[in-house]
């Protein structure tokens, strides 16, 4: 049977933040697919516990930019006190995104942080990169990525922890599931990624309404595809290099959007659509 959570915390960077899901309420913010996956849990302990009393809480510690060591440090730290029966650690992206970098050794320290999660009788939610081979720039990443995967689902094994299969998710290998930037999710590719977390934490879903491909969209001509990616590398990738080579990040000044375990009431979240 599967559990029901009261409470969830997420920590990691801006997958987990949210970007790039505005929340209309406030300008800079984002939703994401934690705070949709906060959404459905809400509404299942609401069903299962009928107690207005005792509602469900969530936490949402995630900054983009963070690098690993933020994530299974301070974010780790702030979030095991809190004592949510759910976190999600996604954490390392940033750093495999460096020219080096030792994948054994942020193998080892996630699972020093799963280890201390579990430890505290949580559930533990981790989350796979995605298959980046037909991702442009990006798609050099793919040996980086899969050993990563495997090094995860390793750590899930012996430790009892949910995983999140980016890796194989069908839907999110359009470039529609994405933003403008290209590196993190439209709000449909969030959608998609809730559902599949529930979907990983043993809620049933319907597999086709978030892993099924989009039908095909009819190709642009190659003007605008050249000046698209003109585009794209004048306004992200150009900063982000920049940002990069001066030891900078875009959430350097940010804090994190939703840094108390509060009560969440299930549609208090405003997703629209």
């Amino acid at each position: 049977m599967t559990r029901t959570w009261s409470s969830y915390v997420a920590i990691g960077d801006s997958f987990s933040e949210g970007m790039s899901d505005p929340d209309p309420r406030v300008e800079g913010s984002y939703l994401g697919w934690a705070d949709r996956l906060a959404d459905a849990l809400a509404r299942r302990h609401e069903d299962a516990a009928g107690d207005a009393d005792r509602p469900f809480r969530y936490a949402n510690l995630a900054v983009r930019g963070r690098k690993l060591d933020d994530v299974v440090g301070r974010q780790l730290d702030l979030a095991l006190p809190m004592g949510a029966d759910l976190i999600s650690l996604v954490g390392g992206g940033n750093d495999i995104l460096r020219p080096s970098v030792d994948l054994d050794a942020i193998a080892d320290r996630l699972e020093a942080a799963v280890v201390r999660i579990r430890a505290t009788g949580a559930d533990v939610l981790l989350a796979t990169p995605t298959d980046p081979a037909k991702a442009g720039l990006l798609a050099s990443l793919r040996p980086r990525h899969a050993v990563h995967t495997a090094n995860l689902f390793s750590i899930a094994q012996r430790h009892g922890a949910h995983v999140l299969n980016l890796w194989t998710m069908r839907s999110l290998r359009d470039w529609r599931m994405w933003s403008q930037d290209r590196i993190h999710l439209s709000p449909e590719g969030h959608r998609r990624v809730a559902l599949a977390a529930l979907d990983a934490l043993g809620v049933e879903t319907d597999r086709a309404e978030w892993d099924a491909p989009l039908p095909p969209a009819a190709l642009a001509p190659r003007r605008e595809r050249l000046a698209e990616s003109s585009r794209w590398a004048r306004e992200y990738a150009g900063p982000w290099v920049h940002r990069r080579l001066t030891g900078r990040s875009s959430g350097d000044a940010l804090d994190a959007k939703r840094p108390e375990l509060a009560p969440l009431r299930p549609g208090e979240l405003p997703f629209g659509g």
